[in-house]
């Protein structure tokens, strides 16, 4: 009698925990903030999109002097996204966005660096040397990690 019971039970525990997990969907942006390397800001389905960002930061390293305009790409990795990558007073900020239903249009993305880079506004003459080696560092990781990308022009 108490071994059916027990069957009863431990039969549903281990098919629940041998399920595997869901990837976790947050209702609001991840900010994450590494204090001297990078600052992370990702619409709430782009979580997955962290390794990438990171994997970029690891690249450009300690290369950056100046600060770098902000860059914009679309970025094909499984999902499309559309990402923001600049370089102000000696930390890297990234900023991505699903792309919105209007195709190509990234005018949402340079809202969205805005308001994000809105206290962290440009030097006087922005490091162009510095802008080829960011761009360089994003081929690098999205190389490294099998993923599409394409510039979108300012």
């Amino acid at each position: 009698m108490y071994e059916a019971f027990f069957l009863a039970v431990l039969i549903p525990l281990v098919i629940f925990l041998m399920r595997p997990g869901k990837t976790v969907l947050y209702d609001s942006p991840l900010v994450v903030h590494r204090p001297g390397q990078y600052h992370l800001t990702l619409a709430p389905a782009l979580s997955g999109a962290q390794n990438f960002l990171e994997h970029i930061a690891h690249e450009v390293g300690a290369s950056l002097a100046g600060d770098v305009a902000t860059q914009f790409y679309e970025v094909r990795a499984g999902e499309r996204y559309l990402l923001a990558v600049g370089f102000r007073g000696g930390l890297l900020y990234f900023q991505a966005i699903l792309p919105p239903s209007r195709g190509g249009d990234y005018q949402a993305l340079r809202e969205f660096s805005e308001q994000v880079l809105v206290h962290h506004p440009l030097s006087a003459a922005p490091d162009e040397s510095g802008a080829v080696r960011l761009c360089a560092a994003v081929d690098v990781a999205a190389c490294q990690a099998g993923f599409e990308y394409a510039q979108l022009k300012s």
